[in-house]
């Protein structure tokens, strides 16, 4: 476990715990804490910290020169399981349809998939640029519907809430319909290497 391996580690750790403080609320009784504005700093933090140590592991895996076919599948791996964490956690509170969300499921274990088509073939599939764009557009997603979740618990600018929720749907949309475009990429690059065959 080298330092990249160890930042996409910590970002695995914190996928559970941003889904429990997101969903604590709900099973802790009111007159135990008040209100639900305490989780929003906190989400936030964990948010912001799980795209820092993303950019950082990078950094540190071609600075160190320990890039590796295991933090080559680890890092996207982690990006995934934090990205659907986050996802669900909009569903449960109807900012993200669920569609659309199970479209974001079965693109990722396709491409989990056809991962493990290219190493029976011993290749190891990196991320590309097609799935970066993705991360990014999840990215921007995640932030429009956490800033939705904000000012619902905050009960801030209400007027504007609506707003916000179909903003954050078409945001959404089109973070899928690129996520899809990608999956588009990663099986061309499939044939291309010969996997259509693989049985």
């Amino acid at each position: 476990m080298n330092l990249a391996n160890k930042l996409t580690f910590f970002r695995l750790i914190l996928a559970p715990v941003f889904f429990i403080i997101y969903l604590l609320p709900n099973f802790i009784p009111s007159w135990f804490i008040h209100g639900t504005g305490w989780t929003i700093p906190v989400l936030w933090f964990i948010f912001i910290v799980c795209e820092v140590t993303d950019l950082l592991d990078g950094i540190a895996a071609r600075k160190l020169n320990v890039i590796s076919d295991f933090g080559k599948l680890f890092d996207p791996f982690a990006d995934t399981l934090m990205q659907i964490t986050c996802f669900l956690c909009f569903v449960i509170d109807g900012i993200f349809p669920a569609p659309l969300f199970l479209l974001v499921v079965y693109r990722e274990f396709g491409i989990l998939f056809i991962r493990n088509l290219m190493l029976k073939k011993g290749i190891t599939m990196a991320a590309r640029l097609g799935g970066k764009i993705k991360t990014v557009a999840y990215i921007v997603a995640g932030c429009a519907a956490l800033l939705t979740v904000s000012l619902q618990r905050l009960s801030l600018f209400e007027f504007l809430l609506p707003y916000f929720k179909t903003g954050t749907v078409v945001i959404f949309f089109i973070s899928v319909i690129i996520s899809i475009v990608s999956f588009i990429d990663y099986l061309i690059i499939y044939r291309k290497a010969g996997s259509g065959e693989a049985q």
